[in-house]
C-alpha cells in the first residue's frame, strides 16, 4: 500500500478511455481517464490498442501501459471515491 491510499489489485478495460478499478480495501469504481494522460510518455496509451494494454503493477500498487505511462493511485482514488479529480471542486 501507498501511504493511505488502497493499492489498485484490479483494472479492466470498459471502453476506450474508461477503466474499472479494484482497490485492495474493495471500493470499485469506473474513471474516465483520457484527460489525465498527457505527454509524450502516453502516446502509445492513448490509441485503442494502446489503452487496452494496461495492467497493474503491483510493486507501485497503480495501473501502468508499457512504456512507462502510469497514473498516480491516490488521484484514481479520490475520482472514485468523491467524483472529483483532486484538483476540481465540487459546485457550490
Amino acid at each position: 500500500m501507498t501511504g493511505l491510499t488502497p493499492d489498485i489489485t484490479a483494472v479492466s478495460v470498459v471502453r476506450h478511455g474508461v477503466l474499472r478499478l479494484t482497490f485492495a480495501d474493495g471500493l470499485t469504481g469506473e474513471v474516465d481517464v483520457l484527460d489525465r494522460m498527457h505527454g509524450p510518455v502516453f502516446e502509445r496509451a492513448l490509441t485503442t490498442a494502446g489503452f487496452a494494454t494496461v495492467s497493474v503493477d503491483a510493486e507501485s500498487g497503480t495501473i501502468v501501459w508499457p512504456g512507462g505511462a502510469d497514473l498516480a493511485p491516490d488521484t484514481l482514488y479520490e475520482r472514485v471515491t468523491t467524483g472529483l479529480w483532486p484538483d476540481e471542486h465540487a459546485a457550490a
